[in-house]
């Protein structure tokens, strides 16, 4: 069955014009030039020269059968003979009751395979709706990651298309077995460090190099630095024990005092004379001022090494410490701190050499903290590394940026790739019956086909035609068989006889006659049983109103209640073979049939759905044309003409001629309307009628008047007003 028809870009079909049907009967009514043969003519011929942009919907196992112009020519004027009808014979009742067996087991296949494809059209619909749904929440991505900064958009180069191939590129990643460590912030901010106006190299922290170790475990530190034990004055200064606190005083008693004693810098009495001055500068020897000295050297050398170590501040520069930065902050406080906890310490066994010291080593946080920088470096390299292979980066980041969406859309992507991996195999399965169902019905074509060779004739064909011709009243002529496969026309009153010979009406019944033989039996011998869908165009457009019932009639018989027609469609001009055709049986009539009307404008021809309701006669036709202002100006012209013909010369008797003689219609801009009018005849219309000469308003307020000086003028306002094409 046709479900549907598309036509555009031939003949009248300016833009697409959709036929669609769900019905066995399907009724088409249009005015001659409105595209009626241009549509049979494309389902003669689907492919057809200037047909391209044209399509059909229609069954796999569906034939066309179309009468039209094209299939008188083709059948008839070409051929001195008719092609035979082949008709299946009744005489080998053993081989019809085979053919009858196997015509059912090919309808049962045709419709498994029928069935399989219903169902595998569902299933198509089903995962597609799942995948659609599944594409839209994955379209987030396009809309997250384009546009905006487009740091990540060439992530979704080729993808930003279409949600289906965006879907489909997400589904082919392999979900990662454990969740990605890189965040998309962190690929984002990766991608502009290599590839944004600001990237650049940048240099390693520099590691701290301490080369003063070993005076963390020099021995002056830990020893008592006291003065010479030769002294007399050693004995009190040792009982004492404070040597560091004389040492400091030897600082304050005054020089070069001729008057002895002097002041002592700790009682303030004169008890300093030379002699004792003598005795305890004595008592801090070389020895003493040797040690003294040396803690001197190591507190100068210790502080110069801790001064080598940069400020937190320096190291924080660097972006790349940013991820390690409470690390680098504790490691570099601790070097810092004990750095400066050591320095105090050789700073107070300077002041008090007697006093041992114990310093704290640094070997283990400042080898924490150069791992560390390295750490960082590492990174650095790394960073450095990628702007000297940009594009392997950035692949490299591509890939990460996918892997994690992919596993951020696994609960979008998981479910629907269980449907369609359910959903294929159900596919597969359809498919591979709707194959067997179909290799059997080819099979069964050929049984068929050869069961077909030994039985079928014309002899049948050529009774039926003739049976109709009588049936129609035409004696006049009839067909004889000429050869096993086909036959010829004869008359009454002669033997030399051909299709040619015959008048226009006399055609139009014998071709008919022979295309309903046509839909009834076998075009050839080798053709196999189908469906059939029969398409007639205007079978009456030669024939005068005494065939056109019976034609109708006959239609109806072997048409519209044939089981062996799958589908029918009748294009016609005329409103009354139309109403003939159309079921008045409302209830039957929705259940079998749908009306159509084919109308053409100047933007070209449309088709829509009519309803019993809206059927007119000829005269209600030519009103709906006027009214529509797009129709041509040929075709408005004449159909005023035939109003005014119709209503004047067959309703009122009146004469044309004196219609148009109205004074009130002999202003200028009447002329042309006028002219037309007034023509003996409208035959040839194409030559009396300039288009250049047409207006429509002026035409039309010309009929207005016809009507409203002859004294109609209510008329003319009901049909203007409440007729549409």
């Amino acid at each position: 069955m046709i479900s549907k028809i598309q036509l555009q870009g031939i003949a009248s079909y300016k833009t697409p014009v959709t036929f669609e049907t769900d019905k066995k009967v399907n009724i088409i009514y249009g005015l001659n030039g409105t595209g009626k043969s241009t549509l049979s003519n494309y389902l003669y011929n689907t492919s057809g020269r200037g047909y391209e942009k044209c399509s059909i919907t229609i069954g796999d196992d569906d034939t066309i059968l179309v009468y039209n112009q094209k299939f008188i020519h083709d059948h008839f004027f070409e051929i001195d003979s008719l092609k035979g009808i082949f008709s299946l014979s009744k005489e080998n009742k053993e081989i019809e009751e085979k053919l009858e067996k196997a015509e059912n087991e090919l309808s049962d296949f045709v419709l498994s395979a029928e069935s399989e494809q219903r169902l595998i059209e569902i299933e198509e619909k089903r995962i597609s709706k799942i995948i659609d749904q599944a594409s839209e929440k994955v379209w987030e991505i396009k809309k997250k990651y384009s546009g905006g900064d487009r740091v990540l958009e060439y992530c979704l180069e080729n993808l930003k298309g279409k949600k289906e191939t965006l879907y489909n590129h997400v589904n082919s990643i392999n979900k990662p077995l454990t969740q990605p460590i890189k965040s998309i912030a962190q690929i984002k901010k990766e991608v502009e460090a290599i590839s944004g106006d600001t990237a650049q190299k940048y240099s390693a922290l520099p590691k701290f190099s301490f080369r003063e170790h070993d005076i963390e475990t020099n021995e002056v530190l830990t020893q008592i630095i006291v003065g010479s034990a030769d002294s007399p004055v050693s004995g009190l200064i040792q009982k004492l024990n404070n040597s560091d606190w004389v040492r400091k005083g030897l600082d304050f008693i005054p020089k070069n005092e001729a008057d002895r004693p002097t002041t002592c810098p700790f009682c303030q009495e004169k008890t300093i004379t030379s002699i004792l001055e003598s005795q305890i500068s004595n008592y801090f020897d070389q020895s003493y001022d040797d040690s003294t000295k040396t803690i001197s050297d190591l507190l100068t050398k210790y502080s110069q090494a801790a001064q080598e170590l940069q400020p937190l501040d320096f190291y924080k520069t660097s972006p790349f410490a940013n991820q390690f930065l409470s690390e680098l902050t504790e490691l570099h406080r601790n070097v810092d701190e004990i750095l400066t906890k050591n320095i105090e310490y050789i700073r107070q066994k300077e002041i008090t050499p007697s006093i041992p010291v114990s310093l704290t080593k640094t070997n283990d946080q400042i080898e924490k903290f150069n791992a560390l920088i390295e750490n960082i470096n590492a990174e650095i390299s790394k960073h450095n590394h990628r702007l000297d292979n940009t594009v392997t980066e950035l692949d490299g980041l591509k890939k990460e940026f996918w892997s994690f969406l992919r596993w951020e859309y696994d609960q979008t992507i998981a479910p629907c790739a269980i449907e369609s991996l359910a959903s294929e195999k159900t596919l597969v399965d359809g498919r591979a019956k709707k194959l067997a169902a179909s290799q059997s019905a080819v099979q069964k074509r050929t049984e068929i086909t050869e069961l077909q060779k030994s039985t079928v004739n014309i002899d049948k064909a050529v009774t039926s035609i003739n049976n109709g011709l009588v049936q129609l009243g035409i004696i006049g002529f009839s067909i004889e068989k000429h050869t096993d496969t086909h036959y010829r026309i004869i008359r009454t009153e002669s033997s030399n006889a051909d299709f040619s010979s015959l008048s226009e009406g006399e055609k139009m019944i014998i071709s008919f006659l022979y295309f309903c033989e046509l839909c009834k039996g076998k075009r050839s011998a080798s053709e196999a049983s189908g469906k059939r869908i029969a398409v007639i165009d205007d079978p009456v457009s030669s024939l005068s109103h005494i065939y056109v019932y019976n034609v109708g009639q006959l239609i109806k018989t072997d048409f519209f209640s044939s089981a062996t027609l799958d589908q029918i469609i009748v294009l016609t001009h005329s409103l009354y073979f139309f109403y003939e055709l159309t079921d008045s049986n409302h209830a039957r009539r929705g259940d079998t049939q749908k009306l159509f009307r084919l109308s053409k404008n100047n933007e070209g021809t449309s088709i829509k759905t009519m309803k019993y309701e809206e059927i007119q006669n000829d005269y209600h036709s030519y009103w709906a044309i006027i009214n529509d202002k797009n129709q041509s100006p040929a075709l408005i012209a004449n159909c005023m003409r035939n109003i005014i013909e119709y209503f004047f010369n067959f309703v009122q008797k009146a004469d044309l001629s004196n219609v148009v003689q109205k004074p009130e219609l002999q202003d200028n801009k009447f002329q042309s309307f006028c002219r037309y009018i007034n023509r003996e005849s409208h035959s040839l219309g194409q030559n009396i009628f300039d288009f250049k000469e047409f207006n429509y308003d002026d035409f039309k307020d010309g009929l207005r008047l016809v009507f409203e000086v002859t004294g109609y003028p209510e008329h003319y306002k009901k049909m203007t007003s409440s007729l549409t094409i």
